[in-house]
């Protein structure tokens, strides 16, 4: 499969050409090879002859510009191995700044990948929905990772609020909150309400009907009144119900389970805490991939992955898959807030140097 779609060039990877998007009579014309240090060794290069525009059959790749091709699939399996960033790095004989800039370009594609396969239409199985309260840069500054599940327990779509610290605080606590406050200011009120009307906006088409099984939060009512272009039914049962197989919520429960279990940044009393937000997100989608399309729905029963299970795949993917092409943003339809998470466009407030996605070495 690699080696005929390396062979002839699906597109013009210039989002400017016509040839792009509507590739239908599309020209082009080799251009000599260059030489690299791993396979393949030698890499046609092109030129598109409506454009002008010189690619190669790495453009395609991936692993486009990447002096070790191999370490997309190190991080794949180690990002969801509850590791570290520095741990890996360690492991796999690069900086902690290489793992991090390499596990950001494998985000990027796994929301992309992600947006491909999921169901367009109608929810055709019951949704759960729940945020796993995480925190970036330090516990006063806590968000939720909200995520909606299928009863199949395929993960839909995931985005985030951002929350002010609660709970019970020292007298000295609430006094550096306030000073916190006062230089970056407050997130605000509504972002739980904001994130889930979002979330639920772009999983329920417009005017399709969908249930959906939640805890007693406010905000979810309230935002389920603001989308009355959709029909959603909503069924509350409380957070402090037995976490069994009975219990409506058990696709979100196992869910956050799962995330926890497997991400270094989201364990409890940890120092590998992400320092921000996006970094967050960018694993969050790499953990959405696995989890629909790779991992067992039952790794006792060895069942399919909730993505076989629910005819968005024919077969289980296998790292080579998830890999095989390079995704063009412009080719698949992002909404606003996917827009800012592909680009890291979510920032940190007490972090404000936000380091924005630039394409310098792609298209």
């Amino acid at each position: 499969m690699a080696e005929a779609f390396a062979q002839m060039p699906p597109y013009c990877p210039e989002p400017q050409c016509i040839s792009h998007r509507d590739p239908g009579g599309w020209s082009f014309k080799k251009k000599g090879f260059f030489r690299r240090q791993h396979a393949p060794f030698s890499v046609q290069r092109y030129v598109c002859q409506q454009c002008g525009r010189n690619f190669s059959t790495q453009t395609y790749s991936v692993t486009y510009w990447l002096r070790e091709p191999g370490l997309l699939g190190a991080l794949f399996w180690r990002v969801l191995a509850c590791s570290a960033y520095r741990q890996i790095a360690q492991e796999l004989k690069v900086s902690h700044t290489t793992v991090q800039r390499q596990v950001e370009r494998l985000g990027r594609h796994c929301l992309l990948l992600h947006e491909k396969l999921r169901p367009l239409g109608p929810p055709r199985e019951a949704l759960v929905l729940d945020g796993l309260r995480s925190f970036e840069a330090s516990q006063y500054w806590p968000f939720d990772l909200n995520v909606l599940v299928g009863s199949s327990h395929f993960i839909y779509g995931f985005n985030d609020a951002e929350l002010r610290r609660s709970g019970s605080m020292k007298p000295g606590q609430r006094r550096k909150r306030s000073r916190l406050e006062q230089r970056f200011g407050k997130p605000a009120p509504q972002a739980t309400r904001s994130a889930v009307e979002e979330l639920l906006g772009r999983i329920v088409p417009l005017g399709a009907s969908a249930r959906l099984d939640c805890d007693e939060h406010r905000a979810y009512p309230q935002a389920l009144r603001r989308l009355k272009d959709r029909r959603i039914e909503l069924r509350q049962t409380s957070s402090r119900e037995a976490r069994t197989r009975a219990n409506p919520l058990f696709p979100a429960n196992l869910a956050d389970l799962l995330l926890r279990h497997t991400g270094a940044n989201h364990k409890r009393e940890t120092i590998a805490f992400s320092k921000r937000r996006q970094s967050a997100l960018y694993r969050a989608a790499i953990w959405t991939v696995w989890r629909n399309y790779v991992k067992s729905s039952s790794e006792r029963l060895r069942s399919p992955p909730p993505g076989v299970r629910l005819g968005v795949i024919p077969e289980r993917l296998r790292i080579e898959a998830i890999l095989v092409r390079r995704i063009f943003v412009w080719r698949v339809p992002l909404g606003e807030w996917l827009t800012r998470c592909y680009y890291a466009r979510i920032p940190t407030r007490c972090l404000p140097e936000a380091r924005e996605h630039r394409r310098r070495y792609a298209i």
